[in-house]
């Protein structure tokens, strides 16, 4: 919905624009008409923002209502994100004050309170990292654990600390690309390898070559001199450095240590998922080479041996108490979680084994890029892999291609491959090429794969959505008849909101539209008729969160239509809110525990925390359409903190400030965020 609503306004604004240019062409005296429209349009967004500007003045006067700790934390980080480009000493002192606030938190003997913490620290940290790098790391540092970190361990999963300077690097790597290089440089000194070091190379290197490339030659020369089955985080390093694939060779000209020869095959350089090339081909070739001198030391029978000891549990990645999990860094087996008295703790060499066969199975998944740049030690990885029995790993790399054709394959590439798929897989594929060929715009052929080769029950689905999608094509005002039909037909309120739902879509778009061309021209009153339909059916109360999604759905329908509209049906879905917020505050303890010492915590994590956070997210959206009517929608909510949250993702909106982003791991995962949109 937000990309027709998008391109609704995008078609407005062409027509608007195209008409005036006619008419200054018709009448000069036209000119200043339009300039002062221009004018005025800039004064109501300097007056919204004015509003948005008194409104946050006034969230942070009223921050102390608020109980939770945390929840007074995260009102002053965001205000400090907020106020950063209107008054960056106050901002700043926010960003203090919340310091303070989780330095505390942290003091506590509390377990949750700690876990808060922590979290708390990640939102801080990279928040303020968005706008100062020196003030991150200050914050940083504030926020330090009292206790005394453990005794470093390569075997052992990275600290919280390890993970959050991580993250902050990746950060910085994007405003201070040097000041980040210097952190790295710092790191390694100390013997760590952060996971983001990729990242701030490749920020490096278009400012300034020469230190990207000294800073590349102490990487490489670093890892060539680490042992890669005891340090891991060297060895993960490593390992995506060269999953990434090596530099083009015109990128990579100017770096004396990774000078690629010309006519060289850069079929795997291009950037994919983990991240882009940032070592020259002969950069790449020597960290390859010091990953497969460790892979090969693996040894057979002591693997044999391990696999009753500590393969099992590597297997199964749990503990005998339950411990440990998939983000154990320490190999296969559980060793850094608490061990069974009847077990006894492997030795350093079981460990070092454990991770020699880690490494030669993520060597295996690279055997093309071994054959392509270092073709001299491919034989001796694949005889290596034999003779651990780990060479036949043909029903993975089955499923690898299985699922990169369903993600990238057409419906034609889809139906030849079905057939040589396993049975349980066929049917699978056969059902993602009938749905392929119905977003391809070939109804008849998503039919006759149904037919042939679905079950019925699949096949039931797949002609459903068929026969919807050839109504919703002939959407216009003179086969409403038949559209009525079709919903009349459906069997329950739910389905009938979805295709009115795609109805009034179909009939806002237009020729020529990045979409397909479903009708001649779009139809703004049909697509009314049809969303007041729909709004018949949300009005009803919503007894699950699906329908308060469908009111959300309608709401947004309607804002590039007649903004009014939307608010009529966001706000009965407030009130409802209210009245199971209040549900959920009475009942905390005994059958829902939503509440945290009588106060709705704003991190998120509970699905009604994150349905108010959608309302509000709505409201913020209308707001640059009436301020005023979002700041009333929001101001109905009777409890104090989402109310608040709500105010601040208007004011968020209002100023064009973005959400800064999760972190992608530490403690808590950044955390979901209770006003933050797509829950």
């Amino acid at each position: 919905m937000t990309k027709v609503r998008i391109t609704s306004l995008s078609i407005g604004l062409l027509i608007l624009f195209a008409g005036a240019t006619f008419i200054r062409a018709q009448d000069p005296a036209a000119q200043p008409a339009d300039a002062q429209t221009d004018e005025q349009k800039q004064k109501e967004k300097e007056a919204a923002e004015k509003k948005a500007t008194a409104l946050l003045e006034q969230i942070v006067g009223e921050v102390q209502v608020l109980r939770l700790p945390e929840n007074r934390i995260r009102v002053q980080i965001a205000a400090g994100d907020l106020l950063w480009k209107r008054n960056e000493s106050r901002a700043r002192s926010m960003f203090t004050l919340a310091a303070d606030g989780i330095a505390e938190m942290a003091r506590s003997t509390n377990g949750s309170a700690q876990r808060s913490a922590a979290q708390l620290r990640q939102e801080v940290v990279l928040t303020a990292a968005q706008h100062d790098a020196a003030l991150a790391y200050q914050l940083l540092a504030s926020t330090r654990s009292l206790t005394p970190p453990e005794t470093a361990n390569n075997f052992r999963r990275p600290s919280p600390d390890f993970n959050l300077e991580d993250n902050l690097l990746a950060r910085i790597a994007a405003i201070d690309p040097k000041l980040a290089a210097q952190k790295v440089e710092e790191a390694m000194a100390k013997g760590q390898y952060p996971n983001t070091l990729a990242q701030v190379l490749a920020k490096l290197q278009p400012q300034d070559k020469e230190a990207a490339a000294k800073l590349t030659a102490k990487v490489v020369s670093k890892l060539q001199s680490e042992n890669m089955l005891a340090n891991l985080q060297a060895q993960s390093l490593a390992m995506n450095l060269l999953r990434a694939g090596p530099l083009p060779a015109q990128a990579a000209t100017t770096n004396s240590t990774a000078a690629t020869p010309a006519g060289s095959n850069q079929a795997n350089s291009r950037p994919n998922n983990f991240g882009a090339p940032v070592l020259g081909e002969t950069s790449f070739q020597d960290v390859m080479n010091t990953l497969i001198d460790a892979a090969l030391r693996a040894n057979a029978q002591t693997a044999s041996n391990q696999s009753g000891q500590g393969g099992q549990r590597g297997q199964n990645q749990r503990g005998p108490n339950n411990q440990g999990g998939p983000n154990n860094a320490r190999g296969r087996g559980n060793f850094g979680g608490a061990q069974n008295a009847e077990q006894s703790a492997p030795s350093d060499a079981q460990i070092e084994q454990q991770n020699a066969r880690r490494l030669l199975s993520g060597l295996q998944s690279m055997l093309p890029q071994i054959d392509q740049y270092l073709p001299s030690r491919a034989t001796a990885v694949r005889n290596k892999l034999t003779e651990l029995g780990m060479g036949n790993n043909s029903a993975a790399s089955a499923m690898s291609q299985m699922n990169q054709l369903m993600r990238q394959g057409t419906s034609e590439s889809l139906l030849a491959a079905a057939p040589t798929l396993p049975g349980p897989l066929q049917s699978r594929v056969y059902q993602q090429a009938a749905e392929k060929a119905l977003e391809e715009g070939k109804p008849d052929q998503a039919r006759q794969i149904a037919a042939d080769h679905l079950d019925a029950t699949t096949r039931e689905r797949v002609m459903a959505k068929v026969e919807m999608q050839l109504i919703t094509k002939k959407v216009d005002a003179e086969n409403l008849d038949q559209m009525r039909q079709m919903l009349a037909s459906l069997r329950s309120d739910d389905e009938r909101i979805e295709l009115l739902l795609q109805l009034a879509a179909q009939a806002q778009w237009a020729a020529g539209d990045q979409k397909p061309a479903l009708v001649a021209k779009g139809d703004p009153k049909l697509a009314l008729k049809f969303l007041t339909e729909a709004q018949g059916f949300t009005n009803r109360r919503a007894t699950n969160y699906q329908q308060f999604d469908q009111q959300l759905r309608v709401a947004d329908a309607f804002a590039s239509l007649e903004p009014a509209r939307s608010f009529e049906v966001l706000d009965p879905g407030i009130a409802q809110l209210n009245e199971l917020l209040a549900a959920a505050a009475l009942l905390s303890g005994f059958e829902v525990n939503i509440f945290k010492d009588g106060e709705l915590p704003l991190e998120g994590g509970s699905g009604l925390g994150n349905m108010v956070a959608r309302y509000g997210q709505e409201l913020a959206a209308l707001a640059k359409v009436d301020f005023a009517r979002a700041e009333s929608s929001a101001s109905k909510f009777q409890l104090a903190e989402p109310r608040l949250f709500s105010q601040l993702a208007i004011v968020r909106s209002v100023l064009g400030v973005p959400q800064a982003a999760p972190a992608n791991n530490g403690p808590g995962g950044g955390g979901r965020g209770f006003a933050r949109r797509g829950q």
